[in-house]
């Protein structure tokens, strides 16, 4: 089985929840605190291409920071992934990937998918 890795937030219950779910099933991930160790342009097009989206689609809207600075706005793909590197608090999470699959534990049990 390939490795898992987890784009957490220990402060956020979907995050707790999806680590947990993982645990409870035999799988101890690498746990990325994404606020303390942010990932880079090149990190955030591979989990956006993993997942399937496009970067607008991983951006959580009801951020202060969204709203203060992107709401209303139209960006290219690449002003979005700046935006997510600048402030990652933008970033949708849990985000669980697994090899060249991933996806976002919202609902938690959307990770199921990866075992």
């Amino acid at each position: 089985m390939k490795a898992f890795t987890i784009f957490h937030n220990p402060k956020c219950s979907k995050s707790r929840a999806t680590l947990e779910l993982l645990k409870e099933r035999g799988v101890q991930p690498q746990v990325v605190e994404y606020l303390k160790t942010p990932p880079t342009a090149a990190e955030l097009k591979a989990i956006v291409a993993k997942l399937g989206i496009r970067p607008e689609d991983l951006v959580r809207k009801g951020e202060a920071v969204y709203k203060e600075n992107y709401a209303g706005k139209t960006l290219t793909d690449a002003q979005w992934i700046e935006a997510m590197v600048r402030h990652p608090i933008l970033i949708e999470r849990p985000i669980v990937i697994q090899g060249d699959k991933a996806v976002l534990g919202r609902p938690p049990e959307n990770v199921l998918a990866l075992l």
